[in-house]
């Protein structure tokens, strides 16, 4: 049996990874803000610093993890105050992990499991999945510190021998999903009318259970050590053929219509709202080929399995 840190335990990935471990036998010790945030079962750590400065100053002295996976990140923020988005970014999502990674390693922690993106290699693909590999291009400050974030948890891995293993996965989603996901659940049981059924790119997306079901593995296979992964449940939907399969699952079957994808982009432009247009409007399919041959691993539910859990969540919540 392993003992595994989690940081950001009490958000919406950390809660499940905390239950997957547990399940699989493992000691969880969770790092929140806020007490009694966790699952049952985790120990928590509060730490209300800042970007985890200080971290080590704070470090129990009875705390003795194999494995860091450090989920905590600053997301996009759907309306911006700061003034430099940029260095926010850089400040939590790199100087951030990079304290937490020479943390873990200054008290013998053997492994660090780092949370990255797709975003981190693009916002969409170029006619084919995304590969680990490619040459990565991301489109905003998330994806900028995400991908630079890897680069110096590498570096510093490679330095000292911490074993880092990187994790990309595309949109998360299932029960508790927040954000755009929970706007589409939210659309679709409402009967809103949605102008989707004209767009015809593929988005892979990745069920919550089979993304920490890879985090689980990742904490301690050892043929993981200094790997980057993609990983996504490998049935890439459209956005319509999405909305269709949520309506039966929410039995509120989706009322769709076709718009351009011309005039889309147009009202993107005018409602200076491009980026999410985009979104949904472009390719981006990603290749999960290396977890599977590296691993062995296979996600373990469908995507229709995913969202018939994400629905029955719904449905009983709202």
């Amino acid at each position: 049996m392993s003992h595994v840190l989690v940081t950001g335990a009490n958000g919406f990935v950390g809660r499940a990874l905390s239950r997957a471990l547990i399940g699989d036998g493992q000691t969880v010790t969770g790092i929140a803000r806020q007490p009694d945030s966790c699952e049952a079962g985790v120990d928590e750590w509060i730490n209300t610093s800042t970007d985890f400065v200080n971290l080590a100053k704070a470090w129990p002295p009875t705390l003795k993890p194999d494995c860091v996976i450090h989920l905590a990140a600053r997301v996009h923020v759907l309306h911006e105050d700061t003034a430099d988005p940029e260095a926010a970014f850089r400040a939590t999502n790199v100087e951030g992990a990079l304290r937490v990674a020479e943390t873990a390693h200054q008290f013998g922690v053997r492994r660090m499991v780092f949370v990255s993106s797709i975003k981190a290699v693009g916002e969409r693909d170029s006619g084919y999945p995304l590969r680990e590999d490619d040459l990565p291009s991301p489109q905003d400050a998330y994806g900028r510190s995400k991908l630079e974030a890897e680069q110096v948890l590498v570096r510093y891995g490679r330095e000292t021998g911490l074993e880092v293993v990187i994790i990309r996965p595309p949109l998360v989603y299932g029960p508790e999903v927040r954000a755009n996901f929970l706007r589409l659940l939210d659309g679709v049981c409402k009967g809103v009318p949605l102008p989707l059924s004209a767009i015809r790119a593929r988005r892979s997306l990745v069920y919550i259970d089979n993304l920490v079901d890879a985090l689980v593995r990742c904490s301690t296979d050892p043929r993981a050590a200094g790997q980057c992964f993609h990983v996504a449940d490998g049935n890439d939907l459209t956005v319509s053929e999405l909305a269709r399969a949520i309506g039966k699952h929410l039995e509120s079957p989706a009322r769709l219509f076709p718009v351009p994808v011309s005039w889309l982009q147009m009202v993107g432009r005018v409602t200076h709202r491009s980026p999410q247009i985009d979104r949904l409007i472009q390719s981006l399919q990603v290749d999960t080929s290396r977890i599977r041959s590296v691993l062995g691993w296979q996600p373990r539910y469908s995507t229709d399995d995913g969202l018939a859990a994400t629905a029955r969540w719904y449905r009983s919540t709202h």
